[in-house]
């Protein structure tokens, strides 16, 4: 660290910090309850695609802002050298990633679930039973036998 702070300017950043992070929760707190339509006032922010993404996007936002803000500041990366941030973040950006990609599998099968569903319920007719040749010979047998008998 290039620069010492005093005990008192620590804690003043330190408390800055808290406040705006509580903040951005509570922001996000407001755009979720009224996301949903639990803000009568602001239901009409639950109608729409439209206004439901741009509320999503306005959540991931402040969530990634947050993310930023408590690895540079409180984790003091935006001190380090740059091949220790990147061990850092490269993590965190795969996870990510691996976020993204378990999601997008989970809608996949949550697609198909009807489908899963529908084939586990079609009932399976009973094959015909099975006659080994040796049966099969003597089936044959009894019929020319009572074909003959019938003569």
């Amino acid at each position: 660290m290039a620069d010492h702070l005093s005990y008192e300017q620590s804690k003043k950043m330190v408390f800055r910090g808290l406040g705006l992070l509580a903040a951005i929760t509570l922001i996000e707190v407001f755009f979720s309850l009224a996301g949903k339509g639990h803000i009568s006032w602001l239901s009409f922010l639950s109608e729409g695609n439209f206004m439901v993404y741009l509320i999503g996007f306005i959540l991931i936002a402040l969530s990634l802002y947050k993310a930023k803000f408590i690895i540079y500041d409180f984790m003091h990366m935006k001190y380090e050298a740059k091949g220790l941030a990147m061990t850092v973040l490269l993590p965190v950006g795969l996870l990510f990633w691996g976020m993204v990609a378990f999601f997008q599998e989970g809608s996949v099968w949550g697609e198909r679930r009807q489908l899963i569903q529908d084939k586990n319920n079609i009932e399976v007719q009973a094959a015909p039973p099975t006659v080994s040749p040796i049966e099969r010979t003597m089936i044959e047998q009894k019929a020319v036998e009572v074909r003959g008998e019938d003569q």
